[in-house]
């Protein structure tokens, strides 16, 4: 540098110099401009990018709420916890391609392949994802434990040596519905489809309960924050939210009844070569469902092989609680309690009755006003009267009485006490999809095919089970109503709903167990009512009567068979049937009141027996078997020690439970009826 005297620097060695200081400046501003740019102004988006190359936040699964087995009804035993159904840890197996080296990919894919027993388009599918530009993409679903273990061993010693990032294959855990009982309850139960919506990540449920309770069984699904690299396997990470499971559902069916009940339909129905059957059986206090069994059954598990069959899909319906039918003879002691129920308005009234239970009644001739055939019974009798008419299950006596209540108290009172005492025409409420109300005529009504619902015959037909449709459950429901002295019942399957907290303690979302909802059940009918009905149901199943092999011996029973006629192509066919019996027992404050019905039973007589497609026949062992072996797992004592078959060393004719009584109508019967 050239200097002036003295030291100083010359004027182009300045200019120089602040030139350089000026691209220094520059240089540095612009450093300071483009620092600003990317941590200001492009912050987030260079954040982002950084967070997609080295970190991946993962979802921690949820459990979806179980269904709980009612294991509180043996008295002096402990509630102790037992699902119908449970969750079982899967796990679904997911690639970050873009940390797979190209040269690996194909070995990588064949390998993943042959440890998952994957080929074909399954196995294309694999490879085609793995080629792919992502960061993550789901390669296979639903894999055990054992599985997931050996494909580790294998990854983390190949991703070591081919210096690859070791989560560049990851396992997603999940849970998958598990069925510990198989079949057992799985109409009611049903179950949720493997694909899981895309959106919510919730399970899909195919109907039953998964469908009612969906929204309480559903949980919620928590975060974690991983590093991606050799270093960091998927299993550790920062817990960014935890997941929170579903509430679970504590039913009243008991899996130890329901077993049974399904065992003996399934008997029923193969003993009678039917289409199928169902068994529905009730507290008749509560209303508590404890069993509710079907045959021909439907496999949760194999939910695929059903809705994709037409003829399968049939056995996805609760039909206790979907099919409407005539229950034919079952009404009958309805009717009779009804005729009684008009006895009491009458004598509010300062009226004369409409009739005595012992009243001598002819019942010879059908004929009835609007009809233009007359009312037949399966035998001619002469003359009957109340028990009699119920033992023989006369057609003619039913009609009969409602003829004295229409005359004396209308048809609308009529049509009244059969909904508000019995609830025919209005559903349950219970705790399952698609219930049909039944269908209860009304006066003034006109029907779809536009005639008049209600007509002069109308009430007569009812009477005696036609001309109205009715579920299994509503008349299940309106036998409870005798079974306990006149109490209204609103049956349910479930006792309560509870969802766990991560502290340990509980909410409960739904209770049914508390004393207030049976205190809120309003008296509907007469004690005295009841206990007249119960006296002449009992005679059904002693000799004499319809039912004979319904008799639960060393107890006390009470009930009433059916062989309704199926309309086929819009009339009665007088092959097809669905016969039912409905019963309770003991017959003085019952422990339960079941209903067994078989759809479509071999039309034929057999020997010995009788019409196989007769209630009393076809219906009425499973009745005896089912409740015989629900009062002992209950402990029930025998109320009726002494009555047992002739030849049984047990039996004591002197002291059994209502020989006295079968012996003195039948006697009665043969003096009215020569």
């Amino acid at each position: 540098m050239i200097k002036r005297p003295g030291g100083a620097p010359t004027l182009s060695a300045r200019k120089r110099l602040v030139w350089v200081s000026l691209f220094v400046f520059a240089l540095f501003s612009l450093l300071i401009v483009q620092f600003f740019r990317i941590q200001i102004i492009e912050g987030e988006k260079w954040t982002r990018q950084a967070k997609a190359q080295h970190q991946l936040v993962v979802t921690e699964p949820f459990k979806r709420g179980l269904f709980y087995s009612n294991t509180a009804l043996k008295l002096g035993h402990p509630e102790t916890p037992q699902a119908f159904v449970i969750d079982v840890p899967k796990f679904h197996l997911y690639a970050d391609p873009n940390s797979i080296p190209a040269d690996c990919k194909a070995e990588v894919a064949q390998k993943v392949c042959s440890l998952l027993n994957i080929a074909g388009p399954d196995a294309q599918k694999i490879r085609q994802n793995i080629d792919r530009k992502s960061r993550s993409r789901k390669l296979a679903l639903w894999i055990d434990k054992e599985q997931c273990d050996v494909l580790n061993k294998w990854w983390f010693q190949y991703a070591r040596s081919k210096k690859i990032a070791r989560n560049a294959l990851f396992f997603v855990q999940d849970y998958k519905r598990s069925y510990p009982f198989g079949k057992l309850l799985g109409q009611v139960l049903h179950t949720v489809r493997e694909e899981k919506d895309a959106k919510t990540r919730q399970s899909i449920p195919t109907g039953g309960l998964e469908l009612i309770f969906d929204k309480v069984l559903q949980g919620k699904e928590g975060k974690r924050l991983i590093l991606r690299s050799p270093r960091h396997p998927l299993e550790t990470g920062k817990i960014l939210s935890y997941p929170e499971d579903g509430a679970d559902v504590h039913l009243t069916i008991n899996h130890y009844l329901q077993a049974i009940a399904e065992e003996e339909i399934c008997k029923a129905v193969k003993s009678s070569n039917a289409k199928g059957g169902w068994a529905v059986l009730m507290d008749p206090r509560t209303g508590e469902i404890w069993a509710l069994a079907q045959y021909p059954y439907f496999e949760p598990q194999d939910y695929r092989s059903y809705f994709n069959n037409p003829k399968l899909q049939e056995n996805t319906k609760v039909k206790a609680i979907t099919d409407p039918y005539e229950p034919g003879s079952t009404m009958k002691p309805l009717t009779i309690a009804l005729a009684l129920k008009a006895n009491a308005e009458l004598k509010k009234q300062g009226k004369k009755p409409i009739f005595f239970p012992h009243e001598k009644v002819a019942t010879a001739n059908g004929s009835f006003p609007g009809r233009s055939k007359p009312i037949h019974d399966t035998k001619t009798h002469g003359y009957l009267n109340m028990y009699l008419a119920l033992q023989k299950s006369s057609n003619i006596y039913m009609a009969r009485m409602v003829q004295r209540i229409v005359d004396t108290l209308g048809e609308k009172w009529y049509r009244s006490a059969l909904q508000e005492i019995f609830g025919f025409g209005v559903k349950t409420g219970i705790e399952i999809p698609s219930e049909s109300p039944g269908v209860l005529p009304t006066p003034g009504k006109i029907h779809p095919n536009g005639k008049m619902e209600w007509s002069t015959p109308t009430p007569f037909s009812i009477s005696f089970g036609h001309n109205i449709l009715v579920s299994s459950l509503q008349m299940l429901r309106s036998y409870a109503v005798i079974a306990n002295g006149g109490y209204e019942v609103r049956p349910t399957l479930v006792r309560k709903v509870v969802r766990k907290k991560r502290d340990g303690t509980e909410e409960v979302i739904l209770d049914n167990t508390s004393p207030e909802r049976v205190q809120s059940f309003r008296r509907v009918l007469e004690p005295e009512i009841a206990g007249e009905v119960i006296k002449a149901m009992k005679a059904v199943t002693k000799p004499g009567g319809t039912a004979t092999k319904g008799d639960i011996q060393g107890y006390t029973e009470a009930g009433k068979t059916a062989t309704s006629e199926k309309i086929v192509g819009g009339t009665y066919s007088k092959k097809d049937h669905i016969s039912t019996f409905i019963g309770f027992a003991p017959a003085k404050d019952a422990r339960f009141v079941l209903l067994i019905a078989i759809d479509e039973p071999e039309f034929k007589y057999i020997p010995g027996i009788g019409k196989n497609q007769h209630g009393g026949n076809c219906c009425a062992p499973a009745f005896r078997e089912i409740g015989l072996r629900t009062l002992q797992y209950l402990g029930v004592e025998p109320d009726d020690p002494y009555g047992y078959p002739v030849g049984d060393p047990r039996r004591d004719e002197t002291k059994a439970d209502w020989i006295k009584e079968t012996k003195a109508l039948r006697e009665l019967y043969q003096q009215w009826n020569g």
